[in-house]
């Protein structure tokens, strides 16, 4: 797909509003793209994105209208390439020393790693906003050097932004990870992708 300058992110509450809200946006102004359905706890989830302009304007006009319903909204007016696309979907290996994010948000989850990226030189590997299992949250991975991804944990915990901080940032750094984890654990977060894997342990 297209990229695009600036991107929004709303978590809502209830889902009426959040259609409702997709309307106002695609009304408001010539946004290029957007993505919005249903996530895990009944939540809605919508993600648009165009130039910085539009963007502002049509999510100004959701929260004026609907705000009530937003749990959490971020705006990334300059948003990291390596974001856009882990938002949709990309992937890449880990190498390094690993950080695991969580937040209670989507858009919590955005703007924890558009600082991290912005402000140190980590990878993200993985990006995951609200999907199955997850109950609402967000996750990501980032891999880099023990120095980089230290600095990157405490710029995500800061985040950038509209919104502030990220909402219920948890976050656990594994400076030396094992070659499975490296290899497989971290290649997937999801158990029913996961694959079994078969190790040297004891077996009775």
């Amino acid at each position: 797909m297209k990229k695009t300058s600036a991107l929004a992110v709303l978590d809502f509450e209830d889902i009426p509003s959040g259609v409702w809200s997709v309307d106002a946006i695609l009304k408001k102004a010539p946004i290029a793209f957007v993505r919005a359905g249903t996530v895990t706890r009944g939540r809605y989830l919508v993600v648009f994105g165009g130039s910085t302009a539009s963007t502002a304007e049509s999510l100004e006009e959701a929260l004026a209208t609907v705000g009530k319903s937003v749990i959490d909204h971020t705006f990334l007016p300059d948003v990291h390439p390596a974001l856009f696309d882990a938002a949709f979907g990309a992937r890449l290996k880990s190498t390094g020393s690993l950080l695991i994010i969580e937040t209670e948000t989507a858009a919590s989850i955005v703007r924890a790693v558009e600082a991290a990226l912005k402000g140190t030189p980590v990878d993200l590997i993985e990006l995951r906003l609200s999907d199955s299992g997850l109950a609402g949250k967000g996750i990501a991975l980032l891999s880099g050097t023990l120095h980089d991804i230290e600095a990157a944990s405490a710029l995500a915990a800061g985040g950038i932004g509209i919104a502030g901080p990220p909402l219920g940032f948890s976050h656990r750094l594994i400076a030396a990870p094992h070659e499975v984890v490296e290899r497989e654990i971290a290649s997937t977060t999801r158990f029913e992708a996961a694959p079994m894997l078969e190790l040297d342990g004891e077996v009775v």
